[in-house]
């Protein structure tokens, strides 16, 4: 696996690394982890995609840590509150003294992390290499860090309560992607096994479990905090429903009736087809027989020849200026 231009920058201090224990946080996509000469390591990370490869003595993937090593390591998110959120917790239960590095793209906003963590220690930047910027702190005031307060509840929809934590899509508002999704909910009647893939705060799922009250609801996610999400967003609606990490389907063993999905196309900071090609290309086994998936996506985007290249043909139930809403069943 290639470095990340953030991991370079980091290879280029491994004596910081050497014979410590080391945890690592934050946007890490590597396996720099394994070669940076660290007595032990350990990864928090709130992406399952990433997390699945490596072994559970090496890795916590879920939204709340319990850190303890020599050195901490934090790879800057473009996610303001995410970085907030996740550095605050990893502080917040470290000793006084307490060693951190903090790697980003500068495209990111890391610089706003010399605002952020000053009150709380020593911070200074230490190198600047791949377009990226390297920083040293020491925790010399400990803070105070409240899970709850980084809720966010509110209505959507009328009728529907929605719970967020940072770093979830459409995380302040309702995207307009998933309400031309929503606009399409009522043409047909929903039954059986029903998968929202890619659930983030479990808008969609949760609303055609409102509308359908005996479907089975499943709800998956690559990202730990909409996962958290979509539980309490069920919760707060007095809802039943399975909520499940999965990297697309790598870990939902059973077939549905209706998959609905308003697929990401973003990766960090740059644009990524993967998922939504494997979501295209593997629906057809995770669907019964006469099945649909429904997605809505850009206009710009390639799916309509791929969704007819694996289904033979696309119905576009939905479209605006931006959107389409796609429907293929399967044969």
């Amino acid at each position: 696996m290639q470095y990340s231009a953030e991991s370079q920058v980091l290879a280029r201090h491994l004596d910081l690394f050497a014979g410590q224990s080391v945890f690592f946080a934050g946007q890490l996509t590597d396996n720099f982890p394994q070669q940076s000469s660290a007595l032990r390591f350990h990864i928090w990370s709130w992406y399952f995609d990433y997390a699945k490869n490596f072994a559970p003595e090496h890795i916590t993937f879920g939204s709340e840590c319990q850190p303890s090593a020599d050195l901490f390591v934090f790879y800057w998110t473009k996610n303001k509150a995410e970085n907030q959120f996740q550095l605050l917790q990893m502080l917040a239960k470290a000793p006084l003294n307490q060693s951190l590095l903090i790697v980003g793209e500068n495209r990111s906003g890391i610089k706003s992390a010399e605002k952020l963590l000053a009150p709380y220690g020593e911070i200074a930047k230490i190198d600047s290499a791949r377009r990226c910027s390297l920083y040293y702190f020491t925790l010399k005031k400990i803070p105070t860090f409240n899970f709850a307060d980084f809720w966010q509840t509110s209505p959507f929809l009328t009728d529907l309560q929605i719970a967020r934590l940072p770093g979830v899509f459409s995380a302040n508002a309702l995207d307009a992607g998933t309400q031309l999704l929503l606009s399409t909910l009522d043409n047909r009647s929903f039954f059986g096994d029903v998968l929202d893939l890619g659930c983030g705060a479990g808008i969609i799922g949760t609303q055609v479990k409102k509308m359908h009250p005996n479907i089975h609801l499943v709800m998956s996610d690559i990202h730990a905090m909409a996962l958290a999400s979509a539980s309490q967003t069920l919760k707060l609606n007095h809802l039943q429903g399975e909520v499940i990490a999965s990297d697309v389907f790598s870990h939902l063993t059973q077939k549905f009736d209706v998959i609905l999905s308003n697929p990401p196309f973003h990766d960090g900071l740059d644009t990524a087809y993967r998922a939504v090609e494997e979501l295209i290309t593997q629906a057809k086994w995770h669907l019964k027989p006469g099945g649909e998936l429904r997605i809505v996506a850009n206009r710009h985007l390639p799916y309509p020849d791929l969704l007819d290249r694996h289904f033979s043909c696309h119905e576009t139930l939905a479209k605006n200026n931006k959107f389409c809403v796609y429907s293929v069943k399967n044969a």
